[in-house]
């Protein structure tokens, strides 16, 4: 059967496109090589799913994503963030914003979201045909014909391909759309880990895998040099760090990386400066003098964390309070605005939360999101070279250049 628009890939940018083109009446195929769709969304934000950065200001939305972002403003002018807010309220879905502008599902469920991108699609009349693996896209002169898949070929007068990065390959996202892209011309940047967590070797640190740390500051230190530093959020797992903090500098890391050793410094009060740990902890260990001072490392930070740091300090946590020394308390302070742990390596991009690279920006017209190669070719979501923070500004991608393509692919259905 022929289609006005063909998508490919069931994700959060293929969804929206095809919902999209459907409502303005192409008929519309979408398709996805897994059983069900949304298999990558479903695990975003920890299954919360962080479905956007609530920064409703679209031109410093378009600065969160540094200078290729400059891009995205004829994308953003079209559906931005208060848009994609919109998009789900009115379907029902009541969002919230929490820390660092990041927003999520009231019901905190990314199965929900799944769920009114699904209607949207039914809502469209959208064919979905899952299971549906796409092996090439054919070309004849400067449009794309038909798509071959592993049960035939579907031939269409729109392509949207939303295939992804390599990220989380068990959700489908293996790279696929880069292998088609550049057969057929296009310049793909070598897919990269963009957000992956950190390998620590601190036997101590990977034994406080669980602890969540808000509002400390990460120092990237190389060859006895300080260099850059960042505040946020950061989680202590079972081999190294994750967490927004972590995520967001794990590229610049791994940069450094290549050069040498890398140390991190986590400072766990980066609005004190040393007197003022020294002053804060004169004033706590006071307050209970013959009491031991494991019992009171707990108004500090996290129990196991100070606990750690005690025994890096060198300090006997069943020692009381009014046996501490000075030295004992001035050590115990430093490591609580300098902690240092040492860099591995990141895990790998099947463990990235995105990744890096993908179809150079200047080959895609960001106002339709058409290949400028091919006539009827339209390129979304991560398939995009774009550097993307954590915090919802992966997905705001997905959901603007998926409609957007949606949009054009939908009105142009008579080549």
């Amino acid at each position: 059967m022929d289609f006005d628009v063909v998508v490919i890939g069931g994700g959060p940018a293929g969804m929206m496109a095809a919902a999209r083109a459907g409502e303005l009446g192409a008929r519309t195929v979408l398709l996805e090589k897994n059983s069900t769709l949304g298999n990558k969304l479903l695990i975003t934000g920890g299954g919360r799913c962080n479905i956007l950065h609530a920064e409703f200001d679209p031109h410093r939305l378009v600065a969160k994503y540094g200078k290729k972002g400059q891009a995205l403003h004829s994308s953003f002018a079209q559906f931005d963030a208060q848009a994609t807010w919109d998009f789900f309220e009115s379907r029902g879905l009541k969002l919230k914003v929490e820390a660092e502008h990041r927003a999520f599902p009231k019901s905190d469920t990314a199965e929900d979201v799944c769920k009114v991108m699904v209607q949207a699609l039914q809502k469209s009349n959208v064919t979905v045909r899952t299971g549906c693996t796409v092996t090439s896209l054919e070309q004849s002169g400067p449009l794309i014909k038909k798509v071959i898949h592993t049960s035939g070929q579907i031939t269409g007068k729109n392509f949207i391909l939303a295939t992804g990065g390599k990220s989380r390959p068990e959700t489908g996202s293996t790279g696929d759309g880069f292998l088609w892209l550049r057969s057929l011309g296009h310049s793909v940047t070598e897919p990269s880990a963009a957000l992956v967590p950190i390998l620590i070797s601190d036997p101590w640190a990977k034994d406080l895998a669980g602890i969540s740390l808000q509002g400390v500051k990460l120092t990237i230190w190389q060859s006895s040099m300080r260099h850059e530093a960042h505040t946020g959020k950061m989680l202590f797992t079972g081999t190294g760090l994750s967490g927004p903090l972590v995520l967001n500098m794990s590229k610049r890391i791994g940069a450094f990386l290549e050069e040498g050793p890398v140390t991190l410094a986590l400072d766990l009060f980066p609005s004190f400066d040393a007197g003022a740990v020294d002053r804060m902890l004169m004033e706590i260990f006071e307050q209970s003098k013959n009491k031991l001072i494991k019992n009171h490392i707990g108004q500090i930070t996290k129990p196991r964390l100070a606990h750690a740091i005690l025994l890096l300090a060198g300090i006997d946590p069943a020692t009381p309070l009014h046996q501490l020394t000075r030295s004992n308390r001035l050590a115990f302070g430093k490591l609580l605005k300098h902690l240092p742990m040492t860099v591995t390596g990141l895990l790998g991009e099947d463990k990235a939360v995105v990744t890096g690279g993908g179809v150079l920006l200047k080959e895609v017209d960001f106002k339709t999101m058409r290949s400028k190669k091919y006539g009827n070719l339209y390129l979304t979501g991560d398939i995009l070279d774009f550097d993307r923070p954590s915090g919802g500004f992966s997905l705001q991608i997905c959901w603007s250049t998926g409609y957007c393509a949606g949009t054009s692919a939908g009105q142009h259905t008579k080549l």
